[in-house]
């Protein structure tokens, strides 16, 4: 079984480019351009690791962080943003978020964070799909 991965970015390019370069690893990968059809997904079905970005129309990152803590405490968040600034990074951390990262994303970064959040929920004993 593959891990899934949700990404919530309302710049299409993002997720397309995440979701792509994730699937060449052997995620399952599911994006969406706003939170609310996300966090339906996330009721009908698990996911290991929600990446969302910060500020989006509707409902924001950080809205989605609590979210993801009330339906799934054990899924991993990481956040991105363009808009990044200490208070927002601080309200984040308390938030139990696993990582942070700004915009621009470089994916190995982020995809070396994902592995990370896996290993730490015990996802296929830490190691990536294919590996």
């Amino acid at each position: 079984m593959s891990e899934k991965i949700m990404i919530i970015d309302d710049e299409k390019i993002v997720g397309d480019m995440a979701r792509i370069s994730l699937e060449e690893d052997g995620y399952e990968v599911e994006t969406f351009l706003t939170a609310a059809p996300a966090l339906e997904r996330l009721k009908e079905a698990p996911f290991d690791v929600v990446v969302t970005d910060l500020k989006m129309k509707g409902i924001d990152g950080l809205e989605v962080l609590r979210a993801v803590r009330e339906m799934s405490p054990k899924t991993k968040v990481i956040m991105i943003t363009a808009f990044a600034n200490l208070d927002v990074a601080i309200e984040a951390i308390k938030g139990d978020v696993f990582d942070f990262f700004p915009k621009p994303v470089r994916i190995k970064e982020l995809k070396e964070s994902i592995r990370k959040a896996l290993a730490q929920n015990g996802g296929q004993n830490g190691e990536q799909p294919g590996k």
